[in-house]
C-alpha cells in the first residue's frame, strides 16, 4: 500500500504534539516512472517524469517554504535498503526543518500549497514523511539512539548503555 499525503488520524497526531518547538520533516519518497495529474491539470498528459513533476512541485512551494522560515538541512541519494523491507526503495531523501511545527501547518494549508502539491500527488508512487525534534547526537555511534531516545523522554531506557559499564554520564564515561 503506498502512502502520498496523511490519513486524517495521522494529521490529527501531528496537530496534536507541541506546535511551538523546532522540527524536522524526514522525507522518502519514491517516484512515479510518468507522473499522473488529474484529467483538469494543465499538465495532463504532456507525459512529464515523477522526477519533472517533483521538481515542479519544489519550485512552486519554495517561497512559501522559506517565507515560513524552512530550508532543507540534508538530502542524500538511497542506494539500497539495508535493513526493511526487500521491496522497499526511495528515489529522494532529505530532511527539511522549520521553526515550528505552526509554520507547517500554515504551509500545508495555504491554498496555493494546496494546488501546488498536485505536482507532488501526481510525481509520488510513495512515501514518508516523518516528524522529528531536533536533538543533539553524541559523539560516535555509541549514543545516538540512546541519545536521541533519552531527549525524547524514553523512561523505559536502562542508564547504562551496556552491561557492566559505568552510567551513562558519569565521570568514568
Amino acid at each position: 500500500m503506498s502512502s502520498i499525503d496523511p490519513t486524517r488520524e495521522q494529521f490529527n497526531a501531528f496537530k496534536a504534539l507541541p506546535r511551538d518547538t523546532p522540527i524536522q520533516m524526514l522525507n522518502l519518497v519514491r517516484l512515479k516512472a510518468v507522473a499522473d495529474y488529474p484529467a483538469d491539470h494543465p499538465d495532463h498528459g504532456k507525459g512529464l517524469s515523477g522526477l519533472e513533476a517533483y521538481r515542479a512541485y519544489g519550485r512552486a512551494t519554495a517561497p512559501l517554504f522559506q517565507s515560513l522560515g524552512g530550508r532543507q538541512i540534508w538530502a542524500g541519494r538511497p542506494e539500497t535498503v539495508v535493513t526493511g523491507p526487500d521491496d522497499e526503495r526511495w528515489d529522494l531523501a532529505f530532511i527539511a526543518e522549520y521553526p515550528n511545527a505552526g509554520a507547517f501547518l500554515a504551509m500545508v494549508t495555504d491554498p496555493g500549497y494546496r494546488e501546488d502539491v498536485k505536482h507532488r500527488q501526481a510525481a509520488v508512487a510513495d512515501s514518508r514523511l516523518i516528524r522529528l525534534a531536533p536533538v543533539t547526537p553524541r559523539r560516535g555511534l555509541r549514543g545516538i539512539g540512546y541519545s536521541a531516545a533519552r531527549a525524547m523522554g524514553a523512561a523505559w531506557l536502562p542508564r547504562t548503555s551496556r552491561p557492566g559499564r559505568a552510567p551513562v554520564g558519569s565521570p568514568s564515561r
